[in-house]
């Protein structure tokens, strides 16, 4: 059985594709996969791309053309809930498209065919991704470099932290306070409790519905989606994310 592993950006996956075990490097619709085994395991790695086609064409190209059984999706993400801060990660229970609205037709949000605004994650891939994420989030102080790269002296901060709950996906990147609280507001008002907001996995998450393939996904907070963060993007992702991705991601695999 193949697990895909699906990240955002390729500082996420550099280390993992050095950890193939008989790695093979093919080539596909414009995008590079590597076939290896991980902690034994058979894996295909893929980047996503940026946005919700990019990131179908790309899952749908793991399932079709390289057999994969499972999707699993590292990356980054704005921390949009109450209490999820920058360090934390989210474990993705189910996810939305932001920006899908064919109302009058459907309601706000829901996709049309599907009867539904949110897709579920698989249960029980997800609590296997969680405990890999609690697991790394205990060890992440005194292990990956976040004082230099979370704003605030350690005393200051709450520990960093793993949640699991509603992750939300749209073709705009949420970078501006007004336009974060707007989003969260018309979320929660309507029953949806999110808790990050990102760019790819409702794609994702659609297309193993469509598949029938179980779906996991994982994104650590590198912001909070507003024009008040101060971290260093790229060097969190070097220092912090992709860490955090290449723990979870072993050991996962080790529990599968």
């Amino acid at each position: 059985m193949t697990t895909a592993i699906l990240s955002a950006l390729p500082e996420e996956q550099n280390t993992l594709v050095a950890r193939l075990a008989h790695p093979q490097r093919m080539t596909h619709a414009g995008r590079a996969f590597w076939r290896g085994e991980l902690e034994g395991r058979a894996v295909v790695l893929a980047l996503s791309g940026m946005g919700k086609v990019a990131a179908a064409t790309t899952s749908t190209a793991l399932i079709e053309r390289f057999g994969a059984a499972r999707i699993v999706f590292t990356g980054v993400a704005g921390g949009v809930g109450d209490g999820v801060n920058v360090g934390d990660v989210v474990v993705a229970e189910d996810y939305l498209q932001h920006d899908m609205d064919a109302s009058p037709l459907f309601p706000r949000w829901e996709v049309p065919g599907y009867a539904r605004s949110r897709l579920r994650c698989d249960a029980a891939l997800s609590a296997i991704l969680l405990e890999a994420a609690r697991d790394c989030v205990s060890s992440a102080e005194r292990r990956f470099d976040l004082q230099s790269v979370i704003p605030g002296p350690p005393a200051g901060r709450a520990p960093v932290s793993a949640h699991h709950g509603l992750v939300v996906s749209g073709d705009r990147f949420v970078c501006a306070a007004d336009e974060a609280h707007r989003l969260r507001s018309a979320l929660v008002d309507a029953g949806h409790a999110v808790l990050a907001v990102e760019m790819e996995g409702a794609a994702v998450a659609q297309v193993c519905y469509d598949y029938g393939i179980p779906f996991a996904a994982v994104r650590t907070i590198s912001d909070r989606a507003d024009d008040a963060a101060h971290v260093d993007f790229p060097r969190f992702v070097q220092a912090v994310a992709s860490r955090y991705a290449e723990q979870m991601v072993l050991a996962m695999m080790q529990k599968l």
